[in-house]
């Protein structure tokens, strides 16, 4: 399939902007949605409108049976054992505090350590930060070359007997690089030490199969790989789950209440209290199914990569330009660009291209730790998705020397 054929499922990419031709370059931020998840979403919420795991009425069922069938398949995707492991959630944002209260609730006292990185979004840092303030814990941090590669011969020495998880993005929103998350949890378990990984990046741009990974836990949001916004995921090892105490309390969650005391359902339902964003988890399933048939289309992978290197050597030619994010190895990278320019500011430069039609995103990417690290205020980034083609990329480039040039006048 070429990325021409793959736009005809994507209605917004048919739209102007100021008159001219959209070119999305933020699909890290919000991919856009294909009709088949738009379909399968107006369809729940007009005929299969009602409350799920509850009624008995043919409505419910209807409902109910879209929700399950979704948390299967995302059990197969990711690969699994069980659909117990998996837990839907309003996004990655929501599945990070989830163990950050829970996990930490149950495994985490005075003293205990926590390690994240130095290239993590803020959603895998304050759910951290709000923990230690909790439990009189400690933050310690993994931290990046000038190319943005994490420094992983540092984890060994940052574990202690302490240490008793690490939360570590899968690929960084701001260098598009993907960190090595299997060597990551393989020296945190020598030392007794879980892992999380945020892979609201690398569920789009990876194959992810949480047990050859072996980590712990797996976070996700389902609008970073086509499906509706407010939906997310987490997986977690069976016995870690049976282990966390609830993480909010409220309709479902239970299973029996008593003002002696109240006892709490079986996993998945144990997190999953009042009622859930049914319509929209429901997408997960037409979302990943063509996440799946984009990721085994040669063609579209081949065209993919070509984008990519010519991006990635266009902007490095460009008089002035800063790229953050590099590496000598190519698969290592996504098709993800975060750049500042000598005498323009990124802010400028975005409001600029936005007139032009192309879609980027400029600032900080909720990323401030990484800014300080590399000495900038903010950045612009540029993100693709497969229906992006070459033609976008040559466009984007004529214009980004054109915006630039006008800045600097």
């Amino acid at each position: 399939m070429r990325p021409e054929d793959l736009r005809k499922y994507f209605p917004a990419l048919e739209r102007k902007v100021y008159g001219k031709d959209l070119v999305y370059f933020d699909n890290a931020a919000t991919i856009q949605r294909p009709q088949q998840v738009l379909d399968l979403w107006n369809s729940l919420a007009v005929n299969s409108n009602a409350n799920i795991h509850r009624a008995v009425h043919r409505l419910a069922d209807e409902a109910t049976e879209a929700y399950e069938q979704a948390r299967l398949f995302v059990k197969n995707y990711i690969n699994a054992a069980s659909r117990e492991e998996i837990i839907f959630t309003s996004g990655a944002t929501a599945s990070i505090n989830l163990v950050a209260c829970a996990f930490g609730e149950k495994f985490i006292g005075e003293g205990d350590e926590i390690i994240v990185t130095e290239s993590e979004h803020h959603s895998n840092i304050v759910p951290w930060q709000l923990l230690c303030e909790r439990k009189k814990a400690v933050l310690k941090v993994i931290p990046v070359d000038e190319n943005g590669r994490l420094e992983i011969d540092t984890i060994g020495d940052l574990c202690t007997e302490k240490t008793k998880i690490a939360a570590v993005t899968h690929i960084s929103n701001v260098l598009g690089l993907v960190n090595p998350v299997e060597e990551i949890v393989s020296i945190c378990h020598s030392k007794g030490v879980r892992v999380l990984v945020d892979g609201a990046q690398g569920i789009v741009h990876s194959k992810v199969d949480v047990r050859k990974t072996d980590c712990d836990f797996y976070v996700f949001s389902g609008h970073k790989v086509y499906a509706a916004t407010g939906t997310g995921v987490l997986y977690g090892k069976k016995e870690l789950l049976e282990a966390m105490p609830p993480f909010m309390g409220g309709g479902e969650m239970v299973g029996t209440v008593r003002f002696s005391g109240t006892t709490y359902a079986p996993l998945p339902l144990k997190f999953e209290a009042g009622t859930q964003n049914f319509t929209g988890a429901a997408t997960l399933k037409p979302a990943l199914e063509l996440a799946a048939e984009i990721g085994s289309d040669d063609e579209l992978k081949k065209s993919g990569d070509a984008v990519r290197d010519y991006l990635y050597s266009e902007l490095e030619s460009v008089p002035g330009l800063r790229l953050f994010g590099k590496t000598g190895n190519m698969e290592l990278k996504i098709p993800l660009f975060s750049f500042c320019i000598d005498g323009v500011h990124h802010e400028d430069l975005a409001l600029i291209l936005d007139k032009m039609g192309i879609a980027v995103r400029s600032g900080q990417m909720c990323a401030e730790p990484l800014m300080d690290r590399f000495g900038v205020s903010g950045m612009l980034r540029v993100s693709l998705a497969p229906y992006n083609t070459m033609q976008e990329a040559e466009y984007f480039v004529k214009s980004l020397y054109k915006a630039a040039e006008m800045l600097r006048r």
